[in-house]
């Protein structure tokens, strides 16, 4: 498969996630920036692939990252993060939203499961995103990450090695 047909416009959302509902497989969803791809993400993307048939990510835009982390984020460009994302061979399809909160991407890709990682609990997830997944009757998955695997790390490090 081209990596490029992985990427899914926001136009082609709703079409693309009612086709896959007609195939009866379950999505697995999950979100969030990817500015710099490290084993934590990939370890992060491959066990939420394994809790159901496919994997879709929204990828937060790059206006919606410098909101979420400030001027200097994102390092990569939306394209560029939504390229390697789709490279990735656990991950099924990518689409950038513009959002701060993901909760109208959640909306139209309706999740069969939401993963989320451990530095949430269901309290602290933003809960209009949690109430969207609900309505549409997917389950919350709270996924643990990988100890000492970060991009604020990764950006420490390589500030220290200059």
């Amino acid at each position: 498969m081209d990596l490029h047909s992985k990427i899914i416009s926001w136009a082609e959302l709703a079409t693309w996630r009612s086709e896959f509902r007609c195939s009866g497989r379950r999505l697995v969803v999950t979100n969030g920036c990817f500015d710099l791809i490290h084993a934590g993400h990939v370890s992060y993307l491959e066990r939420a692939r394994n809790l159901g048939d496919a994997l879709l990510v929204g990828l937060n835009s790059d206006a919606s990252v410098r909101e979420l982390k400030g001027p200097g984020r994102p390092v990569n460009s939306e394209a560029d993060r939504a390229i390697v994302l789709a490279g990735l061979e656990s991950v099924s399809a990518v689409t950038v939203f513009s959002d701060r909160s993901a909760g109208e991407f959640l909306r139209l890709a309706a999740p069969d499961i939401y993963v989320k990682g451990g530095d949430y609990t269901l309290e602290s997830l933003d809960q209009g995103e949690r109430q969207v997944v609900e309505r549409v009757g997917g389950r919350i998955v709270l996924m643990p990450f990988v100890p000492g695997k970060s991009t604020r790390g990764l950006l420490e490090a390589i500030r220290r090695s200059r």
